[in-house]
């Protein structure tokens, strides 16, 4: 199996060639890069390239790496019984499978979202350590050992907010996704956006990679949010001089709470504005 991008989805060189390193030292694939630059799509469009199901994973802060392989339900089994139902006598029936267990039983292969690992516990990653590297598990209330059946690709997701043990990282292959440059960008709205006017796309881009280079900003814009503007001016007919400026720093671009998302980036923007119009 080979990932070479799929319709939907721009992917750099460098990019396709850590997916199928992955694949082929049958390690995890960790992403790290910027927001809204696509990691959790990347999983999605590998899995739709590769014809194989996806599995996915959203960890938030108080997952527990537990739960991605089962959960017992004690409580449901203590109410069972005090009702006098059967079922409690077969403990398996309140064993719940986690993302994990429903990979491994998989008689072919498929793709695992492990999304933005670094949300949880710094413990986390390393309560997976054996399960992803051994592909295998042990059932303690079943007595039984749970082991892949078809070894899934597994991606892992990471917006950098902290940093994941040395161990963790060993046993991944890594990449970063760089922001992507003028001309990857052009291709990816285009996905997007195929009967934009090249006019319009012009005065927009031009217009935010400016703004990502405004100093000081707490939250540059991403590829994420440049297709929600593009999506706005289209709908409301915003014409390309609209954004063709003399002195573009002097004026502030139609509908920039797509591309601004916090109030200091608003109030340093509009600052950086009124100085450019009083040295004019």
């Amino acid at each position: 199996m080979r990932f070479q991008g799929t319709d939907s989805y721009v992917a750099t060189p460098d990019l396709m060639l850590a997916v199928n390193a992955a694949i082929t030292l049958q390690r995890p694939l960790l992403i790290k890069g910027e927001p809204g630059t696509g990691k959790t799509m990347l999983a999605e469009e590998v899995a739709r390239a590769l014809d194989v199901p996806l599995l996915q994973w959203h960890i938030k802060s108080t997952t527990k790496a537990q739960q991605g392989l089962y959960e017992y339900d004690a409580v449901s089994r203590l109410r069972d019984s005090q009702l006098g139902d059967e079922k409690v006598k077969d403990i398996g029936n309140y064993i719940v499978k986690g993302v994990l267990w429903q990979a491994f039983e998989r008689e072919t292969p498929c793709v695992i979202l492990i999304d933005e690992v670094d949300k949880a516990d710094i413990e986390f990653p390393n309560d997976l350590l054996r399960e992803l590297d051994r592909m295998e598990f042990h059932v303690y209330e079943t007595r039984q050992t749970i082991r892949a059946v078809q070894r899934p690709i597994v991606i892992i997701t990471s917006n950098n907010e902290k940093e994941l043990p040395d161990a963790f990282l060993r046993r991944c292959f890594f990449h970063y996704i760089k922001f992507p440059d003028k001309e990857t960008m052009e291709r990816i709205v285009d996905v997007h956006f195929p009967k934009l006017k090249q006019n319009l796309l012009k005065e927009a881009m031009e217009v935010f990679f400016e703004l990502r280079e405004v100093p000081g900003l707490k939250k540059k814009p991403s590829t994420s949010e440049l297709i929600d503007w593009l999506k706005l001016l289209m709908a409301e007919d915003i014409p390309p001089e609209t954004l063709r400026s003399k002195d573009r720093k002097a004026a502030v671009p139609p509908l920039h709470g797509a591309l601004l998302k916090n109030e200091q980036d608003v109030h340093l923007f509009e600052r950086l504005v009124f100085m450019a119009r009083q040295n004019r």
